[in-house]
């Protein structure tokens, strides 16, 4: 199954069967302290160096958070939309929980966005379905619903499924729907990786559409949090996973690498390119 997101004129497509497709994640303020003051400032240019960072490192597509306490998101992130596409054609991953950004955003923004993201809530899908379907975005489908987090991998499919109906019910085409089955942290709970991975082979082999994670949240509250990320991505890539939220770079290496093992990398020509561009 192909979802096919555009920038300005860039055009990226996600295939379940193809390489990896990355999907920066820095452009969030969580963590980032200077984010969030130039974010309040509304001066973007750092913003827009994190963008520049990302897609040099090997991002496809820019996750796009300005979410934070003391920031009006509505007003904000339309603007940083503008901003970023003003300086670059690289289709945007929308990311806020609140429909009235998204839709203010996607108002601006050209090409076709990713909206970050849809539950199956009955709320999330009655407040972001049309807005998705009115503006032609592909969604990320969260599996979660009013019930909270399960930890079966079966009823995570379930979820999985009922978004997917619901999208297509709104008149959203189903291979834009794209499912994130939930990473959550290991040091919280031992078995929270292999539920997460039996959930990604069940949407990979059942249902055939793209798969997403935030892919750090398995590590979080551990030392050496980029061995056990690493070892995560490769298992999930290995299961379905086809476009982590996650930062270039630190995991395109990986990606390249786990895409020539997995033969979808002819002649390593991706692999080399990318290993020759660190040299530089």
């Amino acid at each position: 199954m192909k979802t096919i997101l555009r920038g300005k004129s860039k055009e990226v497509v996600i295939d379940s069967d193809g390489p990896v497709v990355i999907i920066g994640e820095c452009i969030n303020p969580t963590r980032r302290k200077r984010l969030v003051s130039s974010l309040q400032a509304e001066d973007f240019s750092y913003m827009l160096e994190l963008a520049k960072s990302q897609i040099d490192a090997g991002a496809d597509i820019l996750d796009v958070n300005v979410g934070y306490p003391g920031v009006a998101d509505v007003e904000l992130l339309p603007k940083a939309v503008i901003e970023l596409q003003d300086q670059f054609d690289i289709p945007l991953c929308l990311d806020s929980p609140n429909p009235l950004a998204i839709e203010a955003a996607l108002r601006v923004a050209k090409g076709k966005c990713l909206i970050n993201s849809v539950n199956a809530e009955e709320a999330s899908l009655l407040s972001l379905l049309p807005v998705a379907r009115q503006y032609g975005a592909a969604i990320i489908g969260l599996t979660l619903d009013d019930d909270g987090i399960t930890h079966e991998p079966e009823r995570r499919l379930k979820i999985a499924e009922k978004i997917i109906d619901r999208a297509v019910s709104a008149g959203i085409k189903q291979e834009d729907v794209i499912i994130d089955p939930l990473a959550m942290a290991v040091s919280a709970d031992p078995y929270a990786c292999r539920v997460t991975l039996e959930t990604i082979r069940l949407v990979h082999d059942r249902l055939g559409h793209n798969i997403t994670l935030g892919a750090s949240n398995i590590s979080f509250g551990l030392p050496a949090r980029e061995d056990i990320n690493n070892a995560f991505m490769a298992m999930s890539i290995l299961y379905g996973l086809t476009c982590p939220i996650a930062n270039p770079e630190k995991i395109t290496g990986l990606v390249r690498a786990a895409d020539l093992v997995l033969a979808r990398d002819d002649f390593a020509i991706r692999f080399i390119e990318h290993y020759q561009s660190k040299q530089l």
